[in-house]
């Protein structure tokens, strides 16, 4: 049977009411901590004129992509876990899975560009600055925000033009592949997974780039004590961020196309919630910690 969808219902908060109230207040303390620590980083960032070198815009353009991802998540899921239905507007799910997937793939973009910075910055160090100009700069953190937005809106829209057997997603929250497997007709995903599996390509080239920018670096890096100790700095936390990243998506993947429904409600929500708890709070914690400047600077505002 055909479904007019006007709505989805999120299935995935139908367990253990009576844990909601402590979810609630852990989940917001959680929030706050992220927008705390990823506002702190981007004001110092900015507000510091010797911060304004391409690492640090990098890393203001990361916090930035932080924010937008967890705000498409933390407001409803707040909102859900005080209310008693679950739902969601057909075009606010779709929205919601623009934002989810938009993030997820801008955040290895940008560190894809923080590799290829890092390659300069260690590897060609006499050519960086002519490289890696201002307007270069702000040509790569445009084209790591902007190009994954764009490429996951087609993707969107393609889901758009399906039509829907069931209106209950089995998660906290609204992604693309559990939308489309609602769809009626096998036959009208076909090009939605094609170009799946397009974007599945293009980010596993960003994936290669940045093992094989890495791997370069600590050739490079084995022959000189000063890169060792540059990259030691400098490209220590952009690793951590990145295999973080890997291993947070990767579980949710995994959770998302083969997950037994045997495995109890609340291991599959905490899976698909990783990327958006971990990351965002384990980023900011790293470079603030790891990277000098940044370091200096947050004892200077403390102890004023």
């Amino acid at each position: 049977m055909n479904v007019s969808v006007i709505t989805f219902f999120l299935s995935g908060l139908n367990h253990k009411s009576h844990y909601r109230l402590i979810l609630f207040c852990l989940s917001l303390l959680c929030y706050c901590i992220i927008l705390l620590l990823n506002v702190s980083l981007i004001v110092i960032i900015l507000t510091d004129n010797s911060l304004h070198e391409p690492m640090y815009i990098l890393l203001c353009v990361f916090c930035f992509n932080s924010l937008y991802g967890t705000a498409g998540f933390y407001p409803k899921f707040l909102w859900d876990l005080l209310s008693p239905l679950h739902v969601i507007s057909y075009s606010g799910c779709l929205l919601q899975a623009q934002v989810m997937y938009s993030f997820a793939c801008s955040d290895l973009s940008i560190l894809a560009v923080m590799a290829y910075d890092r390659y300069l910055a260690i590897c060609r160090p006499l050519e960086y600055h002519s490289i890696m100009s201002k307007q270069r700069i702000i040509q790569l953190a445009c084209f790591s925000r902007l190009t994954p937005f764009c490429i996951m809106a087609i993707n969107i829209f393609l889901t758009s033009r399906l039509t829907y057997c069931s209106q209950y997603i089995s998660r906290l929250f609204c992604v693309n592949w559990s939308i489309v497997q609602l769809a009626c007709f096998p036959a009208q995903t076909t090009i939605n997974s094609i170009f799946a599996y397009i974007i599945i390509l293009i980010y596993v080239f960003h994936g290669i780039f940045i093992l094989w920018s890495y791997m370069y670096l600590i050739k490079t890096c084995l022959y000189s004590i000063e890169n060792r100790s540059k990259f030691m700095q400098t490209c220590v936390p952009h690793l951590i961020s990145l295999l973080t990243f890997i291993v947070t998506i990767l579980f949710d993947v995994m959770n998302m196309r083969f997950t037994s429904k045997d495995l109890p409600q609340s291991l599959q929500n905490f899976v698909a919630m990783e990327f958006l708890v971990i990351p965002p709070i384990m980023n900011p914690l790293i470079y603030g910690v790891k990277l000098t400047k940044i370091r200096k600077r947050i004892c200077r505002v403390v102890t004023f």
